[in-house]
Formats: structure tokens, sequence, C-alpha cells
């Protein structure tokens, strides 16, 4: 009977600690995804600071899984570190604004028309639900800038998305990861700036355009719009020489 019982007392702390394992990769995970978020759909902008510590109280853990997640960003140069446990999003010069952006300019363009092509009614409906979400903030008289950048990337998204190309979808994730932050010289600098920028014209045209399967009329509806935003931001003096 000794025999017998001797493998389930070895074998179940073994479990335990795997289950334990699993449980900080998922907390890992899960705030490594929420910072990827904030940063890809603007709302945290170029030069904003946080401490590690008021990540992990935010999102209610504890600093390791904050680390983890801040290593990964830190190491695809979507975050910088700073002394005293901090961290910050980086700065943007014009010369790698200007960089990403021509790239921008033909991988989410070739997106555009492959998403034109390839779409379900299904992602149709999602592009629609997001463009409205931006179009109801843009007429807004009181704009939640922080909601209209949220749908904007939604709503880019789910037109990458409609491709049926998950590799082509992380690559743009990468650009966004860099780029998103530096939306908010765009779409939070004032509400006449989104009432009248142009964003919401650019949307309504790439929408129509997938929707009719036309995509040349996609390609042309979505780099007007990355790059009439490209063309102010650059004009509002922010970005380092």
């Amino acid at each position: 009977m000794s025999n017998l019982s001797s493998p389930r007392l070895i074998e179940t702390p073994t479990a335990i600690t795997q289950i334990g394992r699993l449980e900080r990769v998922t907390l890992g995970e899960r705030v490594h995804a929420e910072l990827r978020e904030l940063l890809m759909s603007g709302e945290l902008a170029p030069g904003q600071r946080m401490s590690l510590r008021s990540i992990a109280e935010t999102l209610g853990v504890s600093i390791m899984p904050v680390r983890e997640a801040v290593a990964r960003l830190v190491s695809d140069q979507s975050l910088e570190v700073l002394p005293n446990r901090a961290v910050r999003v980086p700065l943007m010069s014009r010369a790698r604004f200007c960089e990403l952006t021509a790239v921008r300019l033909a991988v989410e363009g070739f997106a555009a028309e492959e998403a034109a092509r390839n779409r379900s009614d299904a992602d149709l409906m999602a592009m629609q639900r997001f463009e409205r979400a931006f179009l109801d903030q843009a007429r807004s008289p009181d704009p939640q800038a922080d909601q209209a950048v949220r749908a904007n990337k939604e709503l880019h998204f789910a037109v990458y998305r409609a491709t049926g190309l998950p590799t082509l979808v992380g690559i743009i994730e990468g650009l966004w990861l860099k780029i998103g932050p530096v939306l908010n010289f765009d779409l939070k600098i004032s509400p006449d700036r989104l009432r009248t920028g142009g964003a919401a014209e650019q949307h309504r045209r790439l929408v129509a355009a997938v929707e009719a399967r036309d995509g040349a009329s996609a390609r042309k509806a979505l780099t007007d719009d990355v790059k009439g935003a490209a063309s102010f931001i650059e004009s509002t003096g922010r970005l380092l020489n």
C-alpha cells in the first residue's frame, strides 16, 4: 500500500507548481495585451511616463507580470526603460515617422486591397460598426477623443483582419505599436481636428470600396487616410528633428 501511495505524494506538488506557472504566464500575457492595445490605439502619447507599480495597481496584478510584459515591449522598441522602475512611450523623430509612414502606405494599402477581395459579410458589418462609432464622435458637439482613436484603430484592424492573412495582420500590429501613440498628435489634438480632419470621409470611402469589392479604391482611400494624418502630424512640430 505504501508503494502505491508514494507517487501521489510526489506528483501533487508538481501539478500545483505547473498550475502556478500557467497562471503567471496568463497574467503576463494579459498585461502585455492590455499595454499593446493602449499603444496601438493611440491612447498613450509619446513621452508619457508610467511606473511599473501604477500599471500593476491599475490592472490588479503583481509587479512580476508587469515587468515581464514591459520587457517584451521594450525589446520591440515600443517602450523605453527609465530609472526608478518607470517606463516611457518613446518620442518620435521626423525621420523615423516618415520611414514608418512609407512602410504603412505599402503594407496597409496592400491589406486594403486584399480585404476588398476576401471580406465576408461579417467582416463588412464589423467595419460599418466601427465606422459609425468614429463618425458619432466626429459629429458630436463634445467628442470623446479616447473613444475616437479606439474606433479608428478598430476600423483599420477590422479591414486588415478581413484579408484572411494572419501574418500580414501581425506585421501591421508591429507597425502600429510604434506609430499608434503618435496618432495622439492628430485625432486627439482638438475637437475641431476630429470634425474637419477628413478621416471620417476617408473611412466612408474605405468601407464603401470594401463593400463593393473594389480593391484599387480601397487602397486609395486607405492611403489617403494615412497620408492626411501624416501630413498633419508633421505640421504640428511635435516630432523630433
